[in-house]
């Protein structure tokens, strides 16, 4: 059994761990697609399948381009034709557009407010890591009414090298000053857990809240809860 009290920082992934993933991005996702294929509603229904997105189950598949990378990497695949200045330029616009959308249709997971608050009131420091933009992942968690809850909000584009590579778990424990070993990595898709584990965290936990199963996490979680709601009862944290 992993040692809970040796934990004193919670670090989340944000979507599909705090948020519902699909009913969440699935909307700006789609806008986007569109975009790219100038309204073509089966070439852009097809450039969402290539992103990740599985019609007959609904949901985006874990590991996906949409589900685990970038803004930078879904402008790769949407707009393959850029490079240079034309790229940034999307990429930047990206940012902006999923900040905003992302913020405006955050849907929580059930009972993560309680849970969040009931870490924080219990003394853990909790941080988000995300593959979003620190804009984006700041934004929602203002529209979820959490921003103050959080010491540290770390996106993609705050360290130089994101999820799978150990950076921003590293950011997380300077800003802190707690030790690597000190922190749990809570997230949804194995490159959390990769993260985790790349960056000597203390734990690494994931969630079936999002896009993955129990099964695509159980060779690199050290624990698997349903969601975050379960924390607070794993760390005896119950406010």
């Amino acid at each position: 059994m992993p040692d809970f009290s040796a934990i004193r920082g919670v670090l989340f992934d944000k979507d599909g761990t705090l948020v519902d993933f699909n009913r969440t991005w699935f909307p700006v996702v789609m806008a986007l697609a569109r975009e790219a294929r100038s309204g073509d509603e089966d070439e852009a229904r097809a450039l969402v399948e290539r992103g990740g997105y599985d019609w007959t189950e609904q949901r985006f598949r874990s590991g996906s381009a949409v589900a685990a990378g970038t803004n930078a990497d879904i402008v790769d695949l949407f707009h393959p034709e850029l490079a240079g200045e034309e790229r940034e330029a999307k990429i930047a616009a990206f940012n902006a557009i999923t900040t905003q959308e992302g913020a405006r249709r955050a849907v929580a997971i059930n009972g993560l407010a309680a849970a969040i608050r009931q870490l924080s009131s219990g003394g853990m420091l909790l941080g988000i890591a995300t593959n979003d933009s620190e804009a984006g992942a700041r934004a929602t968690a203002t529209a979820l009414g959490l921003g103050d809850q959080f010491h540290s909000i770390i996106g993609y584009d705050s360290v130089a090298q994101p999820k799978p590579w150990p950076d921003q778990l590293h950011l997380f424990a300077q800003r802190t000053g707690l030790a690597p070993s000190a922190i749990a990595m809570v997230g949804d898709n194995n490159h959390d857990l990769d993260m985790a584990h790349a960056a000597g965290a203390g734990l690494a936990i994931g969630v079936l809240s999002g896009n993955s199963t129990r099964a695509e996490l159980s060779n690199r979680a050290h624990v698997i809860v349903d969601s975050v709601a379960d924390l607070p009862a794993l760390f005896g944290r119950k406010g």
